[in-house]
This record gives C-alpha cells, structure tokens and sequence, in this order.
C-alpha cells in the first residue's frame, strides 16, 4: 500500500470517535464488524469490555492466534478491559469451525495440562493488575454445571434446525457429505451461551474472533440480545495470509507456537532466536502489513521502514523482528537474537571456516532443499538428504525442515547467504550473487 492511501486511510479514521477502533481499523484488523457505529460509541466511553476465546487443544496458542491476542492488547491500551476466554468446557466437543472432520476427542487431563501451558503466553501481552486489568476465566466453571434439559429450554429454544444449517460450518460438511456428530453440533450453542454468561458476569458487550467464527459470534450476539436484552457486538478479522498465499503461522518446521518453554517439548515450541528468525524470514510485501498487526510500532514508523527498498527492506524486517520478538520474549531477548544472527550471517564468528557454495539468485530460486543439503556437501544423494529430514537433521536458516519438497526463494536470502545445517554442527553456506 503506498504512502499516499495510507494517508487518505489514516484520513478516514478520523470518522470514529474511539481510540480502539480508530486503532483496529488503521491497522487492518477489521473484516466484519455487526454495528460499527454503536459499538465506537460504546467505546469511547471507555467502558467497553470484549472477549476472545481460546480452547484448549495444544499446551502452546502459535502465531495463528497472534492477530487476536494483539486485538485484546490493543483493546486495554485504549482503556477497555479484555477477557481472555479459555475454552476448557468447549475443548471437550472441540469447534468445527475450518475443519473438513471432527477433532480428536482429548481427557480432561490433556486439557487441564493444555490451558495450564497456554496461560503463560498472555501475561506477556496483557496485563492483570491496574484499573482496566484482563480478566481470565475458564467456560468449563459454567458449561459443566450446566443440566442437559435446563440448558435446551434455556438456549435450544432460541435457536433453529433452519439457521443452523445454513453457518457455514455446517453447510460445507452437509455439502461435502462429511458427517458431523450431534457433538458438533451443539458447538455453536455452547459458544454463544459464552457471550451470554460473560455480559451477566462482566458486562461484556462485545466479542472478538477472526473470520471462521462469524457465524458463532453473531449467534453470541443475537443469543444475548434475546436472553438478557443486552445491546452486544461482534468484531472479526480477515484471514492472514502470506504474500504468496501461505498460512499465517505455518513454516516448512510446523506451527510458530508462542511458548519458549522447552519443557512442553520440541513440537509445541519455539525458541527466542528461532521466533525472531520466523519474523526476520517475512517476505517483502508483507512488512508493512505484519508491523501493523503484530508490534506496537506507530504509524509514522510503520510508513518509513515499509518504505525502505532493495536491500533496505532487511532493516524492516530486523526491525519487525526486533519489535515481535520483544513482545512475546522481552527486550533482552530480542537483542540477543539480533546478536546472534548477526555473528553466523554477517560478522561469520559462528560461520567461519564453514564450507561454502557461490550461487546466483536464479539458481537459488530453481533449488530444492534437496538439492540444496547435496550441493553444500551436507549430503551425499538426494536420499541422505531425505534421510536427514526424516531424522529432523536437515535445517534451513537454523529451522528444522519437515518436507523433503521445500524450494528455497529469495526469502530465505539473510544478507547474501542462506545456511543449510546438519544437526548441531555440520553447517555450510549458499552464498548468493545477482549475476
């Protein structure tokens, strides 16, 4: 997006009256909104409390999540108080929404380990103590104690066989002949009876998701509306994507999980230092768009790093990195990553010695991983190099590789060389030339 219709955008902001949308909108978080304009009355009173809710089917959320949690971040910076919602009596039916077939059913145990891993991550982006401090609850103190009949006359009145099939959720598996359980079906239910509890509890008018949830967020609304005649809203986001049309979050290594924690094990975390290079691998066009949804950097900020070009636009990058990485593992953190990549691909303290191989551009792009690991001398054939993988050896630019059909692109590119490693020690480099 060019500066000039950042400005006119910027310039349209000035049509809201509260902080948290004019925050929201300008930086590109809005997707579908049910009354824009009664709930930007609503929160430039700042009074307004809103919730998200994260179920339990991991120990770690991963950078999927991350545009939502930035939401609640932002809505307590503009004085507003946000709900963490953890889904510990959904998580037993598990949400449909997105999915082509039921979810694995989990014991009470795998969620109790779950939520206790996920709590972690929110005291980074949110703070608990203060006027407007977040609140953190648990749907499972409500769900579970909920009676079978009581809830159907309470909450089954109010809803229809007829809406229900036509969410979203429901049609493309009716569509697709995939069955969905009567489970499943009482998902929607559950979530919007959320809405309803937390404005009894809290007074919570709103609430927030990306946009596979529209369909149980404005049930939540409209539930809410009905049982408590209370005046609610629903907020979503579009669905983040790479510029090349990847999955926000989803690497050739898997899930960018949010905790460091190593004791949750290898596949539900990621180290700072490989957080930071997650952020530093972001493609060109998606700079300015990551800025705005993932750090708090100010508009003005935004516009001159998202203006840099050629091989300025790494400075950019490091310094969304710099700024995401802060968030999650502090400033500390992120200044020892900074170092870090700094020695292995500039300084070549870690890389010195390390065999290397000259490359042009066009032969780096037209270059598989397998190709790749064989051509730098860390493997003999294509099937070591397969082998490799399979062992969870093989890495790119220090991040494991999982598929043996990985290409390498000009992303991969960190100041003239891409790292190909072997384990902890065989490492070699592709140095990369324009001509």
């Amino acid at each position: 997006m060019t500066r000039l219709s950042r400005s006119l955008e910027a310039e349209n902001m000035t049509n809201y009256a509260s902080k948290f949308m004019q925050t929201l909108v300008g930086r590109g978080f809005l997707y579908q909104c049910t009354d824009e304009a009664g709930l930007d009355k609503l929160a430039a009173t700042n009074k307004l409390t809103g919730y998200i809710g994260f179920d339990c089917t991991a120990p770690s959320l991963h950078v999927g999540s991350l545009v939502q949690i930035m939401m609640l971040r932002h809505l307590q910076q503009s004085g507003g108080t946000p709900i963490v919602l953890l889904g510990g009596g959904t998580t037993k039916i598990g949400d449909p929404s997105g999915k082509d077939k039921s979810r694995q059913m989990l014991t009470q145990e795998q969620i109790d380990a779950n939520k206790a891993g996920i709590r972690r991550v929110f005291a980074q982006f949110l703070s608990f103590e203060g006027e407007n401090a977040a609140i953190m609850v648990d749907n499972d103190d409500w769900l579970a104690k909920l009676g079978y009949l009581e809830f159907l006359r309470l909450v089954g009145t109010e809803f229809t066989i007829n809406r229900m099939v036509t969410m979203e959720t429901v049609k493309r598996r009716l569509e697709n002949e995939q069955p969905m359980t009567f489970l499943e079906f009482n998902y929607p239910l559950l979530q919007s009876y959320d809405f309803v509890e937390l404005f009894r509890r809290h007074n919570c008018r709103l609430q927030l998701g990306g946009s596979d949830q529209w369909g149980n967020i404005t049930t939540g609304v409209d539930l809410t509306r009905r049982l408590e005649g209370g005046e609610c809203y629903g907020f979503t986001t579009p669905l983040i994507t790479t510029a090349s049309g990847g999955k926000m979050g989803k690497t050739a290594d898997g899930a960018v999980w949010l905790n460091g924690d190593p004791s949750l094990g290898e596949n539900f975390t990621r180290s700072p230092y490989e957080y930071w290079q997650f952020w530093r691998n972001t493609e060109d066009a998606d700079v300015g768009k990551f800025l705005r949804l993932f750090t708090d950097l100010t508009e003005d900020e935004v516009l001159n790093l998202e203006a840099l070009k050629g091989a300025d636009i790494n400075k950019a990058k490091i310094a969304l990195a710099n700024a995401a990485t802060a968030l999650l593992h502090g400033e500390a953190a992120a200044k020892a990553s900074e170092s870090t990549a700094q020695q292995t691909f500039v300084s070549g303290q870690t890389a010195a010695g390390l065999p290397s191989v000259d490359v042009t551009k066009a032969e780096l792009e037209a270059m598989g991983i397998l190709t790749a690991a064989t051509t730098v001398g860390l493997a003999g054939s294509n099937g070591e190099a397969r082998r490799h993988i399979k062992q969870g050896a093989l890495k790119l630019n220090d991040v494991k590789i999982d598929s043996h059909e990985l290409s390498l692109s000009a992303s991969d590119i960190i100041d003239g060389v891409v790292k190909i490693s072997v384990g902890k020690k065989k490492h070699a480099l592709l140095k990369v030339t324009d001509a």
